[in-house]
């Protein structure tokens, strides 16, 4: 993939940034009409998209495509589109007394940014491309995108076919590797939105920082799962291994491991290895499960396993028709998973990205919350359980980017519910109103009354008895 140069990025930046200056306010009708056209792209073109996301992963499931990267890219612009009138409504702000009673005036404007860079990754390139651009077209912005060159395929076929939909002044796609990415992150975009790993993400905010771009970082981390003592092993097993399975564990929002009362750890593996069978009758041949994305992130995945064994770990490979991994056109892993792990352990010290699950046992729910406590603020957390006590104390007593109660990774799927980490898992948040917010400048208007109020009051000097009185009152207790 042919880098993209630092000089043309930006010249298109700044032809984008002249273009949006010129063209002034960008009214709900152009907005509307640019949303469309993305959900137009994504329903028209979902083939070409699916077999490019197929040929960068080695083997996709079809179905998991279409329902993560194409239905789910639409449902936010639809969202968008829908919503839009209502939020680019000015909101009504009080103004204080006793202006207020003289006809003074505030609200709040929201106001496009300008251009808004965008870095996807691989994981969803699809996804992670349109569901932002949701907010940013919906905010009146112009944008350009570098997707990862970890999925060429996709990220090609992405800027043929936005190039085709949009004017390059309304949004483009730059492609290169990691030169181009680095060179991306630094220009003086009016925001910069980057999704990807915690240890990428700290030179991507370096490089916005010396043009004092506001960034969203919308990272990951070991999102964890705490199952309760009043949890459904079977319904449990069942949804935590269908999101630990979805995309090969190959999501920032996948539980990375999971919190097990010590005396139920044996009937939690053998419920998990019932869940996988229900939904995998077997995995080499099967077009419903995802291939590892490369050759790198496959030795990575099989070394945490082989160092996990060396350090003391069970290992217990989920493998229903016991096929043999070690002959196969593209990089599948089983669902494997490590007991008894510990934080000596690679598996337990690094995002996993993977269909690894390591399990760890308690006998009090206080080793689960201070342990989860003790490490670093995750990107998703998530408790199973039927008491709302036990579940009110782990809400209560953990921070996490977001929560889903007996379920994983869901509450990403709700759009009116802002996505986004806090401390190492991310900075700032969208998806909905929010990712409209996020994508704009509210702007505070004043309107002073026609009376002068100023001098009412006396608030211009010289100064007398009238200050005096106003002072007393805005200063005694």
């Amino acid at each position: 993939m042919q880098d993209t140069s630092r000089a043309t990025m930006l010249d298109l930046l700044g032809r984008q940034r002249a273009d949006y200056i010129k063209h002034g306010e960008v009214d709900a009708a152009t907005r509307i009409d640019r949303l469309d056209r993305a959900i137009a792209l994504l329903v028209d073109h979902q083939q070409t998209l699916v077999e490019a996301l197929s040929a960068d992963f080695g083997h996709r499931s079809r179905h998991q495509s279409l329902f993560t990267d194409i239905a789910a890219s639409i449902g936010p612009l639809k969202h968008a589109k829908k919503h839009l009138a209502g939020w680019m409504k000015p909101e009504k702000r009080k103004v204080d007394f006793p202006m207020n009673l003289l006809g003074a005036r505030a609200r709040i404007e929201y106001q496009p940014l300008g251009v808004v860079g965008v870095i996807s990754p691989w994981n969803f390139p699809v996804n992670l491309t349109f569901t932002p651009l949701a907010g940013v077209l919906a905010a009146g912005n112009r944008c350009m995108i570098k997707p990862s060159e970890y999925t060429p395929a996709t990220s090609q076929a992405m800027a043929e076919l936005i190039a085709g939909a949009f004017d390059e002044l309304e949004i483009s796609v730059v492609v290169g590797g990691p030169q181009t990415g680095a060179d991306f992150a630094g220009l003086p975009f009016d925001h910069l939105l980057f999704t990807g790993a915690t240890s990428v993400a700290r030179h991507v905010m370096r490089a916005a920082a010396d043009n004092l771009v506001p960034v969203t970082l919308e990272l990951g981390g070991k999102s964890p799962v705490i199952v309760g003592r009043s949890a459904d092993i079977e319904k449990t097993t069942d949804a935590i291994m269908a999101g630990k399975m979805m995309n090969a564990g190959q999501i920032c929002l996948a539980p990375d491991y999971v919190f097990v009362p010590k005396e139920n750890v044996g009937e939690f593996v053998e419920s998990t290895q019932r869940s996988v069978k229900k939904m995998f009758a077997n995995l080499l041949e099967n077009d419903d499960y995802t291939s590892i994305v490369n050759q790198r992130h496959f030795d990575r995945l099989n070394d945490y396993v082989e160092d996990a064994k060396q350090k003391g770990a069970r290992v217990v490979e989920i493998n229903p028709a016991n096929e043999d991994f070690r002959q196969q056109p593209h990089h599948k892993i089983p669902p494997t998973l490590i007991l008894d792990a510990n934080d000596s352990m690679k598996v337990m010290q690094d995002e996993i990205f993977g269909p690894l699950m390591p399990v760890r046992t308690y006998d009090d729910l206080s080793e689960a919350v201070d342990y989860v406590n003790e490490h670093a603020r995750p990107l998703g957390l998530y408790y199973f359980g039927s008491d709302e006590r036990e579940q009110r104390r782990v809400l209560s007593h953990t921070t996490s980017g977001g929560v889903t109660v007996n379920d994983v990774i869901m509450h990403v799927a709700q759009e009116d519910l802002p996505f986004g980490g806090v401390g190492p898992s991310g900075m700032g948040a969208y998806h909905g109103r929010d990712g409209f917010k996020a994508f704009s400048h509210a702007k505070s208007i004043f309107t002073q009354s026609k009376i002068d109020l100023a001098g009412l009051v006396g608030l211009r000097p010289p100064y007398g008895e009238k200050i005096e009185k106003l002072l007393k009152t805005q200063i005694g207790k």
